[in-house]
C-alpha cells in the first residue's frame, strides 16, 4: 500500500508540473545564463541551489531535474553540489545557424514540492570562422566610357559567425582607380561596391588585377581575400534594363524539380554584339545556387535541388541581366515558399504508467506531447483513442495531453488494455502518426474463495476407524497470485436445532428398544403360558418391529444430521463455509 500510494503521488506531481508550466510561462521571468560557445563540457554554468535559495541538502531533498524540449539535454546537474554544468561542447552555428541570440530555452523541477522554473541559457558566439569568398576570383569588365563615381556592385564573403564577429568591413589593394565601399542590406549582411575613381583608359591600361578584402569585427579579426580580375572594354553606352526591377512569386514547397518559377527579360538598346545579353544569378550564396538555375539566353527560372517550408520559407534571388560589353542590369526576385501538409504529426511520451491496481479511482496512465512541423492548418493536430476501452484522453495545455482512466478497472473482468493513440493534423491530405501502448491490470485482493458445490453429502460407517477418509471438498479464488491462495479449516456447528434433533432421536431410539424388549418377553411369556402380552396402545413404526423372530430391526436406523462444516480463506483473511450432511 506504501508503494502504491507513492504512485499515485509521482503521477499527481507530473500532473502539477505540467500545469505549473503553463502557468510559469505565462508571465514569471525566466532565470537567465550565458555561456561562450566551445567551452568544454562539464563546465560550470551555476550553482542552482543558490539560485532558488536552497541548501545542498534540501535541494537533494526536493529531487531536482533539469528537463528541456524533446528531452535534449545541454546541460546536467549535479546532485550533491547543485552545481548546474554543460553536457557537452556546444556550437553556436550548429544549435542557431545565423539566429542572434542563440538561446536554449529549459526548466527546473523540484519534485517535493512541485515547483517548476523558466530558465535560458544564451549561447554566445565566439569568432571562429573567417570569411569566405564563393569563388577564387572576380572577371569584372568595365567600359572604358565609364565615368567617375560609376559604382559596380561585388559577389560578397560568407561569415557564419553572428553579431560583430561577422563581416564588418570590405578593402580594396590601393590603386589610382577605384576605391571600396561597403553596404548593408535590410537583412543585416553587408557586400562591397567598388566605385570609380577616374576614367580609365583601355589603350594604356587594359587590365587591371585588385585584391578584395573581407574583415570582420571580432577581436582579433578575421579575414579573407579574393581576386579582382577588370577587363577594360571598349565603348558600350548602354546598359540592359529589366521590364520591372522587382518580381514577387509564390511557389508550393512540393513542386518539382524543374518547375519554371518565372522569366525575367531585359533589354539593351545597343546593336550587334553590345546588344546580346545573356542571365545569370548574381551574389547568389551557396543555398541559391543549389535551389536555382537560370536559362542564360531565355531568363527562364527554374528549381534545381526541392524547397521545404520547414527549413526556408523566404529566397532572395537577385539576377543579372549582362551584355556583350561591359554594362549589366539587375533585378531582385522575392521568392516565398508555400506549406503542404508534408509532416506527419510526432509524438513524445513524457510519463508512461505500465501497470495499474485494480479498484483504483482515476489513475493518470501517460503524459505525452504532440508537434507537426508544417505551418497552421497543417500543423494543427487533433489527438484520439479508441471509443470501447475504459480510458480518456485529456488536453492538459497546448500540444500536451494526459491518458486516465474512466474508471476504477477490474482485473478478474479484463487484466490487459491495448491503447492505440491516434495523432491526426488538419491539413489536406490529413496525416497520422499511430502509438501503441498496453497497460496491465495488477491484481487486488477483492473476492473471497468460493467452494466448487454448495453442499456435500458424506457417508461414514458406525465404529469407524480413526482419521478414516471420508471425503474431500474444493475451492477456488479468482484472484491472482498470493491472493489466490485458499486455507481450509473446520467450523463448530452453528445450527440451534442441531441439540434438539439429537435428543429427539436419541428419544426415540431408546423407546425404540424399551418397546422391542418388551414385545419379545411378551412373546416368550406367551409361548409358556399361553396368555396375552399387553403391548403400548396407539401406531407404532412397523419397520422397527421384529417380525422375523431374529431378535433385530428389519431396517438399519440412519442419523442424518448437520456437522461441523469446513471454513475456507485466503491470504487477505477473506472465509467462506458451508455445512454438508453425513449419513
Amino acid at each position: 500500500m506504501e508503494a502504491l500510494g507513492k504512485l499515485f503521488c509521482r503521477q499527481r506531481q507530473v500532473v502539477l508540473f505540467f500545469v505549473l508550466l503553463g502557468l510559469s510561462q505565462g508571465g514569471i521571468e525566466p532565470m537567465r545564463y550565458s555561456v561562450v560557445e566551445e567551452t568544454e563540457g562539464s563546465s560550470f554554468v551555476t550553482n542552482m541551489a543558490k539560485d532558488l535559495g536552497l541548501g545542498q541538502r534540501e535541494l537533494s531533498k526536493r529531487g531536482v531535474r533539469v528537463i528541456s524540449k524533446g528531452n535534449k539535454l545541454h546541460m546536467k546537474l549535479d546532485q550533491e553540489t547543485g552545481d548546474l554544468l554543460l553536457n557537452e561542447k556546444l556550437d553556436r552555428e550548429e544549435l542557431c545557424g545565423h539566429t542572434d541570440p542563440c538561446v536554449l530555452r529549459f526548466q527546473v523541477l523540484l519534485e517535493n514540492p512541485l515547483e517548476v522554473f523558466q530558465a535560458e541559457l544564451q549561447v554566445i558566439d565566439i569568432n571562429d570562422h573567417s570569411p569566405v569568398f564563393i569563388d577564387r576570383d572576380m572577371l569584372l569588365k568595365i567600359s572604358e566610357s565609364s565615368p567617375p563615381g560609376t559604382t559596380f556592385p561585388l559577389k560578397n564573403a560568407q561569415d557564419v559567425d553572428v553579431g560583430q564577429n561577422n563581416i564588418e568591413s570590405y578593402i580594396i589593394s590601393p590603386n589610382s582607380y577605384f576605391h571600396i565601399l561597403t553596404r548593408k542590406r535590410s537583412d543585416g549582411s553587408r557586400y562591397p561596391e567598388l566605385v570609380l575613381d577616374k576614367a580609365l583608359d583601355r589603350e594604356q591600361e587594359p587590365e587591371l588585377r585588385l585584391t578584395l578584402t573581407a574583415q570582420d569585427g571580432g577581436s582579433p579579426p578575421r579575414s579573407g581575400t579574393v581576386q579582382i580580375n577588370i577587363e577594360v572594354m571598349d565603348v558600350n553606352d548602354n546598359a540592359p534594363k529589366f521590364e520591372q526591377p522587382l518580381y514577387r512569386v509564390q511557389v508550393s514547397e512540393d513542386s518539382p524539380i524543374g518547375f519554371l518559377i518565372v522569366t525575367v527579360s531585359a533589354t539593351d538598346a545597343d546593336i550587334g554584339v553590345h546588344g546580346e545579353i545573356s542571365y545569370s544569378l548574381f551574389q547568389a550564396s551557396e543555398e541559391i545556387c543549389k535551389t536555382f538555375e537560370i536559362n542564360p539566353m531565355t531568363g527562364e527560372i527554374r528549381l534545381k535541388k526541392q524547397l521545404d517550408f520547414e527549413r526556408i520559407q523566404f529566397y532572395e534571388v537577385n539576377i543579372e541581366a549582362r551584355d556583350a560589353g561591359s554594362f549589366s542590369g539587375k533585378c531582385t526576385i522575392l521568392t516565398q515558399v508555400l506549406d503542404v501538409n508534408d509532416n506527419a504529426p510526432e509524438v513524445t511520451v513524457s510519463a508512461f504508467t505500465r501497470q495499474i491496481p485494480e479498484n483504483s479511482p482515476e489513475v493518470m496512465v501517460a503524459v505525452l506531447s504532440v508537434s507537426d512541423l508544417d505551418s497552421e492548418e497543417n500543423g494543427k493536430i487533433n489527438c484520439t483513442i479508441q471509443d470501447d476501452i475504459p480510458f480518456l484522453l485529456k488536453s492538459s495545455l497546448e500540444n500536451f495531453y494526459t491518458l486516465v482512466t474512466k474508471r476504477p478497472l477490474d482485473r478478474e473482468s479484463k487484466s490487459e488494455y491495448n491503447i492505440t493513440i491516434t495523432i491526426t493534423d488538419l491539413g489536406t491530405p490529413r496525416l497520422k502518426t499511430k502509438l501503441n501502448l498496453t497497460v496491465t491490470v495488477s491484481d487486488v485482493n477483492d473476492n473471497a474463495p468460493a467452494f466448487s458445490q454448495t453442499t456435500y453429502t458424506l457417508r461414514v460407517r458406525e465404529n469407524n476407524s480413526p482419521a478414516l477418509h471420508i471425503g474431500s471438498v474444493s475451492a477456488t479464488d479468482s484472484d491472482a497470485g498470493a491472493n489466490a491462495q485458499v486455507t481450509y479449516s473446520l467450523l463448530p456447528p452453528q445450527d440451534p436445532q442441531l441439540p434438539l434433533a439429537s435428543l429427539s432421536v436419541s428419544s426415540l431410539f431408546l423407546f425404540s428398544v424399551l418397546v422391542f424388549v418388551a414385545v419379545r418377553l411378551c412373546r416368550r411369556s406367551r409361548a409358556a403360558s399361553a396368555g396375552r402380552c399387553p403391548v403400548p396402545e396407539g401406531h407404532f413404526p412397523g419397520h422397527l418391529v421384529d417380525v422375523s423372530g431374529t431378535g433385530t430391526l428389519s431396517q438399519s436406523y440412519q442419523y442424518e444430521g448437520h456437522s461441523p462444516g469446513p471454513e475456507i480463506e485466503d491470504n487477505a483473511n477473506f472465509r467462506n463455509d458451508f455445512g454438508f450432511s453425513i449419513q
